[in-house]
């Protein structure tokens, strides 16, 4: 991805960050340090850094669980709006596109799950007084937007994985063409339903409609496109 640095490679993926990200990281620091000084700006951007680590290991499920089915993964890139795992081609199967999209928020909810143990061993072994101290309110609220994560990643709209679950399940009986298609309509509903709800006080409901209004928009032109069934891979 164009703008982009190369930070690390793990298992032959390389790990990239968008120069918007980093500009958003500057963001976040002067935003907090207005608010509450230098200690806010560090906790702030702490938080961010935790949140997109869980992003990270997101995409890293849809990778590992693609690499499973001989589909490599180049490079993952985080930006500030979440992490794009770049695969070199899409699975044959519908069900090896099920598999695929659905790791991704099931490192989520493993992340969520073990997240919360921890804190609630906390709560267990220390005292009450110990329990709004900064790393336990931290891990409470990377918890708790994991789960955000998951549920707002399977809403069945694209890009989301949701979207790509819907395909998959709708290309098990439908041509591939035709499940998309179907999967960009209802996504495309679920936009104008968000998009109306967000002119009645919730600007960021009117971001989500737009994105995924384009998603669908881009995931049907790119199926009409191909002009014909996926083909399936011979056993």
């Amino acid at each position: 991805m164009r703008w982009s640095l190369k930070v690390a490679s793990v298992a032959g993926i390389e790990v990239r960050i968008h120069l918007s990200f980093l500009l958003f990281l500057a963001w976040i620091w002067f935003s907090y340090y207005q608010v509450a000084g230098l200690p806010g700006a560090v906790q702030g951007v702490l938080f961010i850094l935790s949140l997109f680590a869980c992003v990270l290991l997101h995409e890293f499920g849809h990778a590992f669980a693609a690499r499973a089915f001989g589909i490599a993964t180049p490079d993952i890139t985080l930006l500030p709006i979440g992490g794009v795992a770049r695969l070199t081609r899409i699975p044959d199967k519908p069900w090896q596109e099920l598999v695929v999209a659905i790791a991704g928020p099931l490192v989520n909810v493993v992340i969520a799950a073990a997240l919360i143990f921890v804190v609630h061993r906390s709560a267990e072994l220390e005292q009450l007084q110990y329990l709004e101290s900064p790393r336990v309110e931290l891990l409470s609220k990377l918890a708790s937007v994991n789960v955000m994560l998951v549920l707002f990643n399977l809403i069945p709209a694209f890009p989301m994985d949701g979207g790509r679950i819907l395909r998959a399940l709708l290309a098990m009986t439908l041509p591939y063409a035709q499940a998309t298609q179907i999967a960009a309509w209802i996504g495309q509903g679920l936009a104008v339903v968000f998009g109306i709800f967000g002119l009645f006080g919730n600007p960021l409901l009117i971001f989500i409609a737009f994105f995924i209004f384009a998603g669908a928009q881009q995931e049907a032109a790119i199926a009409r496109a191909k002009g014909s069934p996926r083909p399936a891979a011979k056993d």
